[in-house]
Formats: structure tokens, sequence, C-alpha cells
């Protein structure tokens, strides 16, 4: 009896057939791809080669076109027309005239003097404090001497039994003399007006200086009353 062969028996011995059909096609494949990519990169090659730079494009730097400024408007002048005449035509004769006076006398004013104006003002300043104080002819104790001679102490405020320090100030000329003569401390209208009468008897004292001028200066003096 013939024995038969079942159709998986016979695709398995086509198997290895078919293995290596795929292997010659895959192998003709990669040969094929090796060599188109070698053309290629040849070709190219020589392209390179063969550029000739006398054919490469210059590119030039452009800016931006700037606006052109407007023309100046152009100033026309009248030309005035010149008349040529002979030498033994007379011409109008032609006045010059200056707007200034020339007969006017011009008058030059001298600057003022700083100076001036500082004297101005030390005469019309009062100092409290100055450099060479004021002092009365012979010195302090010629003052009391002064006082304690000059003054006349008043019967009313004897009978009242008054007694006190009248302090008065008063100012010292540059010349030296005493003026406004003013009770800034009081004890009784009777001794005030006469510790004002004795102060503004005093002879000239010897003016206080600054910066070595005379000048104005404020002082105070006190005058006692004491009944003995």
């Amino acid at each position: 009896m013939e024995q038969k062969k079942s159709p998986k028996a016979s695709l398995e011995d086509m198997k290895l057939t078919f293995l290596l059909i795929g292997l010659v096609s895959v192998l003709m494949i990669c040969y094929v791809a090796i060599n188109w990519t070698k053309e290629e990169v040849e070709k190219y090659e020589v392209v390179n080669e063969e550029m000739n730079f006398e054919d490469e494009l210059e590119i030039d730097q452009t800016t931006q076109d700037e606006k052109p400024e407007p023309p100046a408007p152009e100033v026309i002048q009248e030309v005035q027309e010149l008349q040529i005449v002979d030498d033994d035509v007379q011409t109008e004769s032609i006045e010059v005239t200056s707007e200034d006076n020339q007969q006017e006398e011009v008058v030059i004013h001298a600057p003022v003097e700083i100076e001036e104006k500082e004297e101005e003002e030390d005469e019309q300043t009062i100092f409290v404090v100055v450099e060479t104080m004021p002092e009365f002819p012979g010195g302090q104790q010629a003052l009391f001497k002064y006082l304690n001679e000059s003054v006349k102490y008043p019967v009313i405020a004897q009978e009242n039994n008054v007694q006190g320090r009248v302090i008065v100030q008063f100012v010292v000329e540059k010349d030296g003399s005493v003026t406004d003569v003013q009770v800034v401390r009081s004890v009784d209208s009777s001794l005030d007006k006469e510790a004002k009468r004795v102060i503004s008897s005093m002879p000239k004292w010897k003016p206080g200086k600054q910066r070595g001028k005379a000048v104005r200066v404020k002082y105070t003096v006190p005058v006692n009353f004491k009944l003995q």
C-alpha cells in the first residue's frame, strides 16, 4: 500500500528554501543601497570640487534709506540797478546820519563802594558786646565814685522808706556821649527819675570799638538807693 504525504509535511520541506530565498533578497537590497549611496556622495564631492568661486554671489550690506532733508528756501536778494554816469554829471549827495546824539554828554557814575554801605550800617547798628567795651573815664572805680557823689536821695522816698536797686540801660555813642537812657528795672518813680538824671549827666565815655573802629554800644549800670 502506497503512503501519501500530508500538505503540512510539504510545507516543512519548503521552509528551508523560503529562508534561503529571503536571505538572498535581503543581501541584494543591502548591496543596491550601498552602491546607490556611494554614487550620490561621489557626485556631491565632484560638484563641490568643480565649483567656481567667481560664480559666488556677493551680498552687499544694505542700510535704511534716510529721508533727504528738505532744501533750504532760497533767499532772493533784491539787487538794485546801478546807474553808470559820466564824470561831468553831478550826483545827489547822500548824508549819513547817526541815531546817536554826539553832542549829548555822557556821564559815567562811579560805582558805589561797599565800604560806604558798611559804614552806614555801622552807624545805625547798636552792639551789645564788642571787642573793646566802652569805659567810664578813670575806670570802674571812678564810675562808682561818681554815682555815690552825684545821686541825691529823693525826700519822698526817704519819708516812705523806699530803697532798692534801679537798673538803667543807655547807649554809648561813637563819640563817647550817653544817649537813650532807659530804666529796665524799676523800684519807685522818684528813684527811677533820679537814676536817669544821674546817668544822663555823666561825662563822655571812652567809646567801644569793633575791628578797630568806634561803634555804638549798649551798656547797663545799676544805681543803688539805700537808707542808713
